[in-house]
């Protein structure tokens, strides 16, 4: 501090003598005001920022979805761009959809729709991690070329960072669905990053047919819960703590979450969706995405704050069970109208109307986004390519505006016209909606990135 002492009496201009003091010796030490107010901000932090969100729930759209036939369709533009769906009116006044998703039609007066995503890589494995972090560092391409710079943490890595951990339960950040991959190579960015493996998400998979499929926890053959206990208190005294190394800690992690979950079935409830009246499994189709999607209300509903339902990349069991991706460069017109229109559609609305039954939507952030969207011409081969220039997402909840659009594309849904929006830009805005801001980012050693949208968070 640049404290003279303290100097009582005011001078004619109503400053403190001793503020007087400490402005005029600025010049003769090299700062300037602007650097007497970064102090000033440095002492007196600002006010916590008011969480509009307790929860969120990210449906990821892994593959890339196209934007023209899903929230940003094109009437005017000539059929080699608009393609054979029609758009509808929706409960949102001016705002129009795809012929395809009826359910979110109705229901667009609950949501509001980003038309402007943008980032720079149309690899799927790229993109993926653009979209999951918000930079590109750390990325691995389909040639298997990496991108400079340290792997940043996932959103859900830094909402189970900062958030507590609760006995008994599953960690903070669950991801449903299989580890995301571009052909034979995994995609990175859905973990902790620089902050560390003891943040990557707890996996669930989900098999049509037979349910969730966790890691094995089960007690050993014999050993009753009271000498599986004894076994626990004895590992944690004798197994080294505070070594600061991190494959340590990270072991550390994983031994606790087994205990927890051994000594703790009724934390994993949430997944039993047998539960649940047959009306509302119905509700959510009887596919995968859908099944996922109710798990996922059944999470935050237990207190979780962080879940992603990973659509997923192959289609398994029975025609109607699996969902398969959206990177579909042929063929793409018939799946979109046969399977993943009506499942997207029939999923999510269920889940929007689920939440708001419950009173939970209010204080629960739903998105829906891929890693990019799908070429705006039609291809050769009746399918759309990838495009990672400008896509569409779709946020609910925690207060987000009904009926709002936020950006625009241009006239063939080829580049932002408007409000271009980053994938960090989204992971900002998810944050702040949680109540975390640059200081609680800057405070567990990360730099903020992207900027939350004015409006929305």
């Amino acid at each position: 501090m640049l404290d003279l002492g303290e100097t009582p009496g005011r001078t004619c201009r109503g400053e403190s003598r001793r503020a007087f003091l400490r402005l005029g010796t600025l010049g003769a030490v090299g700062l300037t005001l602007g650097d007497l107010l970064a102090i000033r901000a440095v002492a007196r932090p600002p006010a916590p920022i008011e969480p509009k969100a307790k929860a969120v729930i990210v449906l990821w759209l892994w593959g890339g979805p196209s934007h023209l036939d899903t929230f940003d369709p094109k009437p005017d533009a000539p059929l080699e761009y608009r393609g054979p769906f029609d758009s509808i009116a929706t409960a949102a006044p001016g705002v129009r959809v795809c012929e395809l998703l009826p359910g979110l039609a109705r229901r667009a007066d609950t949501y509001a729709i980003i038309r402007s995503m943008h980032h720079e890589s149309n690899d799927h494995g790229v993109a993926g991690t653009i979209a999951l972090t918000g930079s590109i560092a750390g990325a691995v391409d389909l040639g298997g070329g990496v991108a400079g710079g340290a792997l940043k943490p996932s959103t859900g890595a830094i909402v189970s960072r900062l958030s507590p951990r609760r006995p008994g339960g599953l960690p903070p950040y669950v991801i449903l669905g299989n580890q995301l991959h571009q052909g034979h190579k995994r995609v990175v960015g859905e973990g902790g990053g620089v902050l560390g493996a003891s943040y990557d998400p707890f996996r669930i998979d989900y098999e049509p047919g037979v349910g969730p499929v966790l890691p094995d926890v089960r007690l050993p053959d014999g050993v009753a819960a009271e000498r599986m206990a004894a076994r626990w208190d004895l590992f944690e005294r004798i197994a080294p703590s505070g070594t600061g190394s991190r494959p340590a800690e990270a072991l550390a992690e994983h031994y606790a979450l087994a205990r927890q979950l051994i000594g703790s079935k009724e934390s994993l409830a949430a997944l039993e969706i047998d539960r649940e009246p047959e009306a509302i499994r119905d509700a959510y189709g009887p596919h995968r995405f859908g099944r996922c999607c109710l798990i996922a209300r059944r999470l935050i509903e237990a207190g979780l704050p962080f879940v992603q339902v990973n659509w997923s990349t192959h289609v398994e069991g029975p025609e109607d069970a699996g969902d398969g991706g959206w990177d579909m460069h042929d063929r793409y017109f018939a799946v979109m109208q046969d399977r993943h229109g009506w499942m997207l559609d029939r999923a999510l609305s269920a889940l929007l109307d689920d939440l708001q039954s419950r009173g939970l939507l209010d204080s629960t952030l739903v998105v829906a986004v891929g890693e990019f969207g799908r070429t705006p011409k039609i291809n050769p081969k009746a399918g759309r390519d990838h495009w990672n220039p400008c896509y569409s997402a779709l946020l609910a909840g925690a207060g987000i505006p009904g009926g709002a659009v936020i950006g625009a594309s241009d006239a063939r849904a080829e580049y932002p016209a408007e409000r271009p929006v980053h994938p960090a830009d989204l992971s900002a805005t998810i944050l702040r909606l949680l109540g975390i801001g640059s200081e609680a980012l800057t405070g567990i050693g990360l730099t903020p990135m992207g900027t939350a949208i004015e409006g929305i968070a």
